[in-house]
């Protein structure tokens, strides 16, 4: 059941990939405009790529060994943030003239921010106390 939910991201991200790659050929031949309208377009699809590619790893990972790792997932949430904060970056010359859009904005680019140093802290956790365990393992050992 996995791996076909495997097969089935690959096939997704595959995809993703064409449709973004055939976006930028019709903005190439559109002029630069187009390709600056479609920049973040693409931007985002292919950072959803990586986050798709991200998932299939993990799925690979737990077929193999028959546990789920928290690692892959939390990384799937730093690239899920630090995209959406692309995103909003780059389109944030269309709210600057309206005041509460733009505060609301920031309030969002604050919030991704703080996740993704949450994100980041658990990540360190894990690999520390996972070397930690590593080392007080090897000193029962001797």
């Amino acid at each position: 059941m996995l791996a076909l939910i495997g097969v089935a991201l690959v096939l997704v991200a595959v995809l993703l990939l064409y449709s973004s790659m055939y976006d930028l050929s019709e903005a190439v031949h559109h002029g630069p405009s187009e390709i600056e309208h479609k920049a973040i377009e693409i931007l985002n699809t292919v950072l959803l790529v990586m986050m798709t590619m991200e998932i299939v790893y993990t799925v690979a990972i737990s077929l193999e060994s028959h546990t789920l790792n928290a690692e892959p997932f939390l990384i799937i949430g730093v690239i899920a943030g630090i995209r959406r904060m692309l995103v909003i970056t780059a389109t944030s010359t269309d709210v600057e003239a309206h005041p509460e859009q733009f505060h609301n904005m920031l309030v969002e680019l604050g919030l991704l921010a703080a996740t993704v140093v949450a994100l980041a802290s658990a990540i360190w956790i894990l690999r520390y106390s996972a070397h930690k365990y590593v080392k007080a393992q090897q000193a029962e050992g001797e």
